[in-house]
């Protein structure tokens, strides 16, 4: 259900989808323990952002300070404005291959008006509304896409990894890769054992220590071993001169028609990205704590900052899903938490960036290897290949597109796809069921009353929950699900029966979102049982391994199976 039908059915009026979550938490009442909470989970993600946001910065084709400034401005409004509690903002990898294209074409000047104009079509988009659209991506999209950036990702890296000697990289990954080998004589051994010393660091400390700040130690650690031993590797003194230790003042750039033309595509791409991804971490920090996040209020928040990051010379910004969920498990109560951290950041720009000259590249870029691989999904992608032909046709299509040509030509296409793809399974489904009758199996109707009011339902069990799915169960309407758990007020079902009767029809999106279903029931301590499963939804479920190894889960034939069977277990 969406943030306005749920005000639409309250009564409650419309301006309090775009409250922020700030303002509930200190009208909640806002104590000293948990500030202190706040502060702590704060400090924690500022140590992480540190290292991050200057190698998002150098990948991106920009100074590091770009970065650190964009945390602080973006991160901070984010986190003051937004619709979460949770949400941490600031630069993510998913711009990368977009900021380095508009810096490359454009210059750093052409990237300002970028993101000024697509925080104004974030802002639009907010006011308009458009926060639940998200639903409408399909799951193959957005990992193929994501995956497909992480690939860019780790290729813009090796130059680094191995301290090759390049005037100039190319946009484009082939070119840039054929630059590499060129270029491969140049390889500096110091610069290949900071790198992967660094990498080995970070591995280990998170099989064995993964409460300590990986990314940090092994930055700190690489920077003091090259300074006592003066290798000869680039540092972002060396490259960059160092960072200022204060904010830049606000600056407005060059504005005329043709330019607001040229990089009118270019602004699209991040808005769209920017409201993907801040959306997308928005809901894994609902997951792992039970609330709910104000998508358009969200969306508008990711405009503010977006807008002001440019004008103080930062880099586009979205919500950043590692580093909420870091935000999450060190204790964070509130969005203070994400203030702080913005406040910590700024704080090491002001005294500590003296030290940040010592900080070698390769250490930096063994941290984007990590970011990359995280970003690969590898699991979700292999997870991904397992079903149907056409959704692993929108995955590979969007991930080689991502990859080869374009991000936005790949979502559109992946999305047009997912689309065709829907409507054909529908056909084909309509086909198979022409000439069924499906009134004669409605002993299980227990939503429909029969001529004296009284349903199925009434006959429950006292802790069995009953929901029926009907219509196809795909990457648009695959949210409602979610629904249905956050519509719950009182203690959990013990059972949860989830009748399948009436779905014709299943999509990757979709398994997906009965996935999350099943780990929310199960994390509660609540059993589930799936009957009256159609061919086409049992077929996709056993081809993705629905359900392997998770013993409270269980199938019947009908409705009247799974009801017995639930008061055989009550």
């Amino acid at each position: 259900m969406s943030d306005f039908s749920r005000s639409a059915k309250s009564g409650s009026p419309a301006w309090r989808l775009f409250v922020p979550k700030l303002y509930t938490v200190l009208r909640e009442g806002y104590r000293a323990r948990d500030f202190r909470g706040d502060a702590v989970a704060g400090l924690t993600v500022a140590i992480v952002a540190l290292p991050l946001a200057m190698a998002l910065a150098i990948a991106s084709g920009t100074t590091p300070d770009k970065g650190l400034v964009t945390a602080v401005i973006a991160g901070f409004l984010i986190s003051a404005l937004g619709g979460s509690r949770f949400q941490i903002g600031g630069p993510t990898g998913a711009f990368v291959v977009v900021v380095f294209n508009v810096i490359h074409a454009h210059g750093y000047d052409g990237l300002v008006l970028a993101t000024l104009m697509a925080g104004a079509m974030l802002l639009v988009a907010g006011v308009a509304r458009f926060g639940d659209w998200i639903k409408y991506i399909p799951d193959p999209v957005v990992t193929g896409f994501t995956s497909g950036i992480a690939v860019i990702i780790f290729s813009s890296q090796i130059g680094d990894l191995f301290g090759l000697s390049l005037t100039s990289v190319p946009a484009d990954i082939l070119p840039k890769l054929t630059a590499f080998w060129n270029a491969s004589h140049t390889v500096n051994p110091l610069a290949v054992g900071v790198a992967f010393g660094a990498l080995g660091v970070i591995i280990v400390l998170r099989r064995l220590a993964p409460k300590q700040p990986g990314f940090l130690i092994a930055v700190i650690g690489a920077s003091v071993l090259v300074y006592l031993l003066n290798l000869p590797v680039d540092t972002i003194g060396s490259r960059f001169g160092g960072i200022p230790n204060s904010l830049p003042t606000p600056h407005f750039p060059e504005v005329t028609f043709a330019r607001l033309q040229e990089l009118l595509p270019s602004a699209f791409t991040i808005a769209f990205l920017a409201g993907v991804e801040s959306l997308l971490s928005a809901m894994v920090a609902d997951g792992m704590t039970g609330r709910r996040h104000r998508s358009n209020c969200e969306l508008v928040a990711q405009g503010a900052a977006n807008i002001a990051s440019a004008l103080f010379g930062g880099m586009p910004a979205t919500g950043a899903i590692a580093r909420t969920a870091t935000n999450i498990r060190s204790g964070a109560r509130s969005p203070v938490a994400g203030m702080l951290h913005a406040l910590f950041v700024l704080l090491f720009m002001l005294f500590l960036s003296p030290l940040a000259a010592f900080i070698p590249l390769a250490a930096l870029a063994a941290i984007l290897v990590i970011v990359a691989w995280n970003m690969s999904e590898i699991d979700k992608f292999r997870h991904l290949m397992r079903a149907p032909f056409g959704d692993r046709v929108v995955l590979l299509l969007t991930f080689g597109l991502t990859v080869m040509v374009d991000l936005t030509v790949a979502i559109e296409v992946g999305v047009v796809l997912a689309a065709i793809l829907f409507m054909h399974r529908m056909s084909q489904t309509q086909s198979a069921e022409s000439g069924v009758s499906l009134w004669q199996h409605d002993e299980d109707d227990f939503i429909r009353p029969p001529n004296g009011g009284y349903t199925q339902r009434d006959a429950l069990p006292k802790g069995v929950e009953v929901f029926r799915l009907r219509g196809p169960l795909f990457f648009g309407n695959a949210g409602r699900l979610g629904d249905v758990l956050d519509a719950i007020t009182g203690p959990w079902p013990r059972i949860f029966i989830l009748a399948m009767r009436d779905m014709p029809m299943i999509d990757a999106t979709g398994v997906g979102a009965l996935e999350e279903f099943l780990q929310r029931c199960l994390a509660h301590g609540t059993e589930i049982i799936i009957c009256g499963v159609q061919p086409q939804p049992q077929k996709v479920l056993n081809q993705m391994a629905f359900g392997k190894n998770i013993p409270d889960l269980r199938f019947t034939g009908d409705y009247q199976a799974a009801l017995a069977m639930a008061k055989a277990r009550q």
